[in-house]
């Protein structure tokens, strides 16, 4: 695994993008949809790895939820794997609790996997995968 991004949960991509674009020098090199996570998400590259900003579009979503708890801020870190379902499988093996049976769609073409935090010292953990 290395890592792949950092998922940050922000009120706002329209005001967050040109402060992340001030704050790390780059422009956004892409927004885009993703319906099955309910969110409107924007990444910059940072060397190798990237930064996600993540806006909920629905305000029941797991981002709204996030930021009326704790605020705008880190929301996840993500690994890059190269076979997600086996990494699933020996995760859940080893008694990682997965929030997601099967890999689901992700942003910038992803497939992706959510650890339960409580299993992850209260870190939110995506395991992520190109699609094929």
């Amino acid at each position: 695994m290395e890592l792949e991004h950092i998922g940050i949960a922000v009120k706002s991509l329209s005001q967050s993008i040109p402060l992340f674009e001030a704050l790390l020098n780059t422009p956004c090199y892409k927004e885009e949809w993703v319906a099955s996570e309910a969110v409107k998400t924007a990444f910059f590259s940072s060397g190798p790895q990237k930064i996600e900003l993540l806006e909920s579009t629905d305000p029941q979503g797991v981002i709204a939820k996030f930021i009326e708890k704790k605020g705008e801020g880190i929301h996840h870190i993500a690994f890059a794997v190269t076979d997600l379902e086996a990494e699933m499988k020996r995760l859940k093996a080893a008694g990682f609790v997965l929030l997601h049976e099967t890999p689901r769609p992700g942003a910038d073409n992803k497939l992706i996997c959510f650890l339960h935090p409580k299993n992850t010292n209260g870190v939110l953990i995506e395991l992520c995968m190109e699609k094929p």
